[in-house]
């Protein structure tokens, strides 16, 4: 990126584009020398030349579109005169898989930075310690919230400092599915996931009895045992509405104490996973705050932990890139398998990729899917793809992987929790609001306008960048705001008390 040139940015050498860093009236004179011609709103962009019609639209040295008509120099560029197809109606891109992967030169274990976290008998360690109550079904998610509120409200939790908190995590499915389809397998290892994650101390599931989504082919399908931190039962079997709340409130006064022993210790940043996750993104998102959440994922990788990209959706378009870093050709081959699998999902439900962006997308700056990837990507930094993973799966590799999941952001980071992240961070330029129990949540803002304005919401203003904070700083204030969230500091959506309804697992397949 070169440096702002007063109200305007040029990202690289190749672009035929720049973006405006504050409204730009009729008549402004630019520093690349052309002139505004029709009104460009702050991240937005104007063509730094004549555009021909058909030809391609560069930003970040890559193509986010292609000119409808001819674009004049000083014109405003975005979807009224930018598209997705070129003169043949596609964009094909080289993968030259595995060609460009970087090894990472790694710090020794003595080397590592460390923060205060929970060890667990598997080895696994958490940033939080909640006692989970998670649902089998849309059926038990009242009495879920009932157990939860009854002990949250009765003043016990105080004898239990170690405890932040009882969380029902519900939802909206769990029956009327096929019980072998992919909707069903999603939302099976969804449920094993929050029930493993390492940030939960204990964990209740609780169901009614005759859904399709059965807790003991569960049980069965993970080899589960219960035990006192692992509890189940059904309204149905143990007799109604009212004797299943009481059983949820018993076994839960029966677990904190065994949950409350867990104490924060000294352990190194190899057991961090970091969600990456951006949403209400804007015309900054991928000059500001995703390569600055880049560099602080390079960073965590190197200590050796692990950060997950997600949200297939929007790498839309920016595959090419990540395809180049994967450690073989076999990783960037199941990523692109999983692009593949959107382009015919959104066609059997009569949609296209390029429904993404948003409407504030949009209005924020975002012209195309394609332009909105190559921002989304740059939260993955730079080192090497070593695996993809399917919605959920538990995350196995160290280093950067990728989730394929939705670009909802809450369905999203429900994966990527389900998969072991124990931390998440959350870039936003529209100003999302968002939590995430039991994972901590960072917010970053990508520009200075919207910090000031949600600074209650917002843990790290990064539109500092384009006044002149390099995006290498910044990226280090992350990774170190990081270190401190994952010791117990609490974040701004955890001080408002957010999380509560971010439990939204992937409905896949007929609802029948």
């Amino acid at each position: 990126m070169t440096r702002p040139q007063g109200k305007t940015l040029v990202l690289h050498a190749a672009d035929n584009i720049a973006v405006a860093l504050a409204n730009l009236e009729i008549g402004t004179e630019t520093a690349q020398g052309v002139a505004i011609v029709r009104r460009v709103p702050r991240g937005h962009k104007f063509a730094t030349r004549a555009i021909a019609a058909g030809e391609a639209v560069m930003k970040f040295g890559q193509i986010i579109g292609f000119a409808k008509d001819g674009i004049a120099p000083g014109d405003w560029v975005h979807e009224h005169n930018c598209g997705m197809g070129g003169k043949d109606g596609s964009l094909i891109h080289d993968y030259a898989f595995a060609e460009g992967a970087v090894p990472v030169e790694m710090l020794a274990a003595n080397q590592r930075a460390t923060f205060e976290g929970y060890k667990r008998a598997n080895g696994d360690v958490g940033t939080r310690n909640y006692v989970g109550i998670l649902t089998s079904v849309n059926c038990s998610a009242t009495v879920a919230k009932f157990m939860a509120e009854a002990i949250n409200t009765s003043g016990l939790l105080d004898d239990y400092p170690e405890i932040d908190g009882i969380v029902p995590f519900v939802h909206g499915t769990g029956c009327a599915m096929d019980t072998h389809g992919e909707g069903y397998q999603i939302l099976r290892r969804t449920q094993w996931g929050y029930t493993s994650n390492p940030n939960l101390g204990a964990a209740l599931l609780v169901g009614l009895g005759c859904e399709a989504f059965q807790i003991d082919r569960m049980k069965e399908a993970y080899n589960l045992k219960e035990t006192d931190t692992f509890q189940t039962m059904t309204i149905q079997e143990i007799g109604g509405t009212r004797k299943m709340i009481d059983w949820g409130v018993e076994r839960i006064k029966e677990m904190l104490p065994v949950a409350a022993k867990a104490r924060r210790e000294t352990v190194d940043a190899s057991h961090l996973t970091l969600a990456l996750q951006c949403g209400g993104s804007d015309g900054y998102s991928g000059i500001t705050a995703n390569p600055a959440l880049g560099v602080a994922a390079d960073t965590l990788v190197k200590h050796g932990g692990t950060a997950i990209l997600s949200e297939t959706p929007e790498v839309y378009g920016a595959e090419h890139m990540l395809t180049r870093r994967a450690v073989n050709r076999a990783v960037g081959e199941k990523l692109i398998e999983r692009i593949k699998w959107w382009e015919d999902y959104t066609s059997r439900n009569g949609g296209e990729m390029n429904n993404n962006p948003s409407p504030g997308n949009k209005l924020g700056g975002l012209t195309t899917i394609l332009e909105k990837s190559l921002g989304a990507t740059a939260k993955g930094g730079s080192t090497p793809l070593t695996a993809v993973y399917e919605y959920a799966e538990k995350v196995t590799e160290k280093g950067f992987v990728f989730m394929d999941t939705p670009g909802f952001d809450p369905v999203s980071a429900t994966g990527q929790v389900a998969g072991g992240a124990n931390i998440l961070a959350f870039t936003t330029g529209r100003g999302s609001a968002y939590g995430c129990k039991p994972v901590p949540s960072m917010k970053l803002a990508t520009n200075s306008d919207m910090y000031a304005r949600m600074s209650e919401d917002m843990d790290i203003n990064c539109g500092d960048i384009v006044e002149g904070v390099s995006i290498e700083a910044k990226g280090q204030e992350i990774f170190d705001l990081m270190l401190k969230v994952a010791s117990g500091e609490q974040t701004k959506s955890e001080a408002l008390g957010y999380g509560d309804n971010e439990f939204v697992p992937w409905q896949v397949g007929a609802v029948m």
